[in-house]
């Protein structure tokens, strides 16, 4: 198995530039470079038992983890469930994993350690391989346990700034919404000769007939009555 790293920038992400997948890309980039025994890598942002973002520096690698997945066993799930570095150290000898080792030894892998970074019901596990057997020791730890630091870190700014995102498109969307409607009341106001209340009515009840939200209806009259505009000054 040779290093074939993904591309990924050199320098740091914003918050506004990262995204989860880009994020473990750089974790993974990262590893490969700095842990010398380190053949290739994957990184996987997990919900529960499944990984929702994954990248590897080698197009094989996935593979390791769609075995641990499916067998419901292997040194990443011991390792996200242990809180702990889980570590295959030859997987022609291993017996604890054997779904796993299967994987790995057709993919040429030989030793493997994986590394957990756990956050409510989150979890990012760097895992890294070898191509050769026990390799991956304790030197290897304390650089990738820096390196998954690091690449969490980015993880976690951009959730909060995708949160951050999505609530202000909400408020956003919900002010213009208040706005059609508004709009609309004034014009149902002058051609029905009503109340603002009455014309909210008029509105909310036009929406249940139609099966429509209440802004969708709102944006229709607004449409309407425009063009009614425009036909009187032509």
């Amino acid at each position: 198995m040779t290093r074939r790293p993904t591309e990924a920038g050199s320098g740091g992400l914003s918050a506004a530039q990262a995204s989860a997948p880009r994020s473990l890309n750089q974790l993974v980039t990262d590893t490969v470079r700095e842990v010398a025994a380190c053949s290739g890598a994957a990184a996987a942002f997990w919900r529960g038992d499944e990984p929702v973002a994954l990248t590897a520096s080698h197009p094989a690698l996935p593979v390791l983890i769609e075995a641990e997945v499916s067998s419901g066993r292997g040194p990443a799930l011991e390792a996200m469930r242990t809180g702990r570095p889980a570590c295959c150290e030859d997987t022609l000898d291993s017996s604890r994993w054997p779904e796993y080792a299967a994987a790995a030894l057709r993919q040429g892998v030989r030793c493997s350690l994986s590394l957990p970074y756990q956050s409510g019901g989150s979890a990012v596990c760097l895992s890294l391989f070898s191509a050769r057997p026990r390799t991956l020791g304790t030197d290897s730890v304390a650089v990738a346990e820096r390196l998954v630091t690091f690449g969490t870190a980015l993880v976690d700014i951009t959730t909060e700034y995708r949160e951050a995102r999505r609530d202000q498109l909400q408020l956003r969307d919900a002010a213009q919404s208040r706005a059609q409607v508004d709009q609309a009341k004034g014009v149902l106001m002058h051609a029905l000769r009503c109340t603002a209340d009455e014309a909210l009515a008029q509105l909310r009840q036009i929406s249940q007939t139609q099966n429509m939200k209440v802004a969708d209806v709102a944006a229709r009259i607004i449409e309407s009555h425009e063009a009614e505009v425009l036909e009187g000054l032509r």
